[in-house]
Parts: structure tokens; sequence; C-alpha cells
């Protein structure tokens, strides 16, 4: 073989590493954007339930000051 030809099988071995590494890369990025979408979802549906729990905007709830006093005043 040639050095210009080890060269060349050098370059596309050094290439095909890249490739291997850039493809596993990839697979955990999908991974990881998979399961933030799921846990934006999750979040969401708790927001939408929290919000459910409030009360209603037009019906405003009197609070005492003395309602948030830790027991032990």
């Amino acid at each position: 073989m040639t050095a210009a030809g080890a060269e060349v099988d050098r370059r596309l071995t050094d290439l095909e590493i890249k490739a291997s590494f850039a493809e596993d890369l990839l697979d955990q990025l999908n991974q990881i954007v998979y399961r933030q979408q799921q846990q934006i979802d999750r979040l969401e549906r708790e927001l939408l339930q929290l919000r459910q729990q409030l009360p209603e905007a037009g019906s405003p709830v009197f609070r005492s000051l003395r309602d948030e006093l830790p027991p032990h005043y």
C-alpha cells in the first residue's frame, strides 16, 4: 500500500470513529429531550391541577395575617 493509500485509510477510519461518536451523542441528546418533554408535560398537568384548586378570580378570599402565623406564636 502506498503512503497516500495509508493516509486515506487513516482518514477514513478517523471519520468513521467521529461519526460513531456523533451518532452516540445524538442518541443521548434524543433521550434527554424525550425525558425533558415528559417532565414538561407532567409539570403542565400539575400546574393545571393547581390552577383548578385556586378560588375564582372574581371572588376575593379574606385571609387574616393571624392565619399566616405559625402555631407557636
